[in-house]
């Protein structure tokens, strides 16, 4: 027998990673990631909708929607381009992620700037603005709140979330790339819009939980309070770029070709100089220049819609 036949026969067996890592607790059974999606989703099932009817006024129902269960990048990514995401932990427990379909943050946007629901036609699922990830931040604050109290981590901990993204610009965190997770999925149906929340747990974490139905499940329903309040706040403090645009005296091809620095183009108007304001690409204000002190001003003459029209273009 040859020097090689006989390495090959005594050389050790790779070990199969998949055991090694449910003997060491990292990967579970179908069974333990069943049930423990089945008593998170209903928590959520029963507690969620009572919460933000409450918070903000609108009816909403919540169900389970079952769960995927793999690799913790791969099951993030197979969510989609569409959604929000958002990292979070939960100090004595784990790193977890949330995401949630953009059509939902879209259609409480619009309730919240005054829409009745059965007005609201189901939008089209896209990437979330910078205003509507303000609102995407707050709604998943409620969610890790249901999700710290199902859980019960020892010491009581606040959870930690980082600014939800939208699942394009996230960029993949540094962490084992074969942790093993389970993505329960909560459906969520406000008016006509129905979405789905997400929430991606490691096995390791979700092995050593019990779940716990947290006090006040079932309460009566309350009016809008603080909470909307909040959102509402937030929604029109967000910052929003505007530009003015002057218009100039018309020149020629050749003229502008030909301006060097320190040339000077007169404006077109004579008298009172029209200034167009916009932003994101449409104009909002029609006004006049001027100056105070050492600033120049722009004075608001008129607007191009009604604010509601403002509104919508804004938060798109």
């Amino acid at each position: 027998m040859t020097d090689t036949a006989m390495t090959a026969r005594t050389a050790p067996l790779p070990f199969d990673k998949s055991l090694l890592a449910r003997m060491t607790g990292l990967l579970a059974d179908r069974e333990p990631v069943e049930k423990f999606a089945v008593d998170l989703g209903q928590v959520f099932a029963e507690f969620l909708p009572d919460m933000l009817q409450a918070e903000t006024g609108f009816p909403v129902e919540i169900g389970y929607a079952g769960f995927d269960s793999g690799v913790k990048q791969e099951l993030v990514a197979a969510l989609g381009s569409t959604v929000a995401v958002c990292d979070g932990t939960l100090r004595n427990w784990c790193d977890f992620v949330i995401a949630c379909d953009s059509p939902i943050v879209m259609g409480m946007v619009e309730m919240l700037l005054g829409a009745a629901p059965e007005t609201i036609s189901p939008p089209v699922p896209r990437a979330l603005s910078a205003i509507e990830l303000d609102v995407a931040a707050m709604l998943f604050e409620k969610v890790a709140n249901v999700l710290k109290s199902a859980v019960n981590a020892s010491g009581g901990f606040e959870p930690t979330l980082e600014r939800p993204l939208n699942a394009t610009e996230r960029s993949i965190p540094e962490e084992a790339a074969d942790i093993h997770a389970a993505a329960v999925k909560i459906s969520l149906v406000a008016g006509p819009i129905s979405a789905i929340f997400t929430i991606v747990i490691p096995h390791k974490a979700l092995l050593k939980t019990k779940i716990v139905f947290p006090k006040g499940i079932g309460q009566a329903r309350k009016t809008k309070n603080a909470w909307s309040d909040q959102l509402e706040q937030q929604v029109h403090r967000s910052a929003v770029s505007l530009e003015a645009r002057i218009r100039l005296e018309d020149l020629t091809l050749n003229d502008v070709c030909r301006l060097q620095a320190g040339d000077i183009i007169a404006f077109k108007d004579v008298h009172d100089v029209r200034v167009d304001v916009n932003a994101n690409g449409r104009d909002l204000y029609v006004c006049e220049f001027g100056r105070s002190g050492e600033r120049y001003t722009v004075r608001i003459m008129d607007t191009h819609g009604s604010e509601k029209e403002i509104l919508d273009h804004l938060m798109g």
